[in-house]
């Protein structure tokens, strides 16, 4: 298995596992528009054969309003594995990737927010936090949701 980061032609393949995950209500439902229109965002776990077996966005923004963390802030969103992958260290990379990537671009603070139990999330060091006051537009945790944040 190889994290790479999504290009152009990988907006369909981010799309259609995605949207696995928005039929049960994991994740958001997003158009296939905004994959195309975000692709930069993804980070693609792809196996030898070239099946991409999970992705996960990360974008970029300032310290949330009424926040003091140090640099800018990374909200990791539209996390997810196939259900043939989880279990297989593919999650494990994919987050490991995106923690070097917030931190190589000078995020002070790393928040993701999940409907899951967020096993993954606390065993590399996010805490459970109240939600910032405000996200990036259509990042928005679900009600619901636990919110997890991680200084780098």
């Amino acid at each position: 298995m190889v994290v790479r980061p999504a290009g152009r032609d990988d907006a369909l393949a981010l799309h259609r596992l995605s949207r696995v995950f928005a039929r049960t209500g994991e994740l958001r439902e997003r158009p296939m528009a905004r994959y195309a229109r975000d692709v930069d965002d993804f980070l693609l776990a792809e196996s030898a054969t070239g099946r991409v077996e999970g992705c996960a966005g990360l974008r970029f923004c300032a310290a949330p309003e009424g926040r003091r963390d140090q640099g800018r802030t990374a909200v990791v969103y539209n996390f997810c594995v196939a259900a043939a992958s989880q279990g297989r260290g593919v999650g494990t990379a994919l987050l490991t990737a995106l923690l070097a990537e917030a931190a190589a671009r000078s995020a002070g603070t790393v928040f993701a927010a999940t409907s899951g139990g967020a096993a993954l999330f606390l065993r590399h060091g996010f805490t459970v936090t109240d939600a910032p006051l405000t996200w990036p537009a259509g990042l928005a945790p679900r009600p619901g949701s636990r919110v997890l944040r991680r200084a780098l």
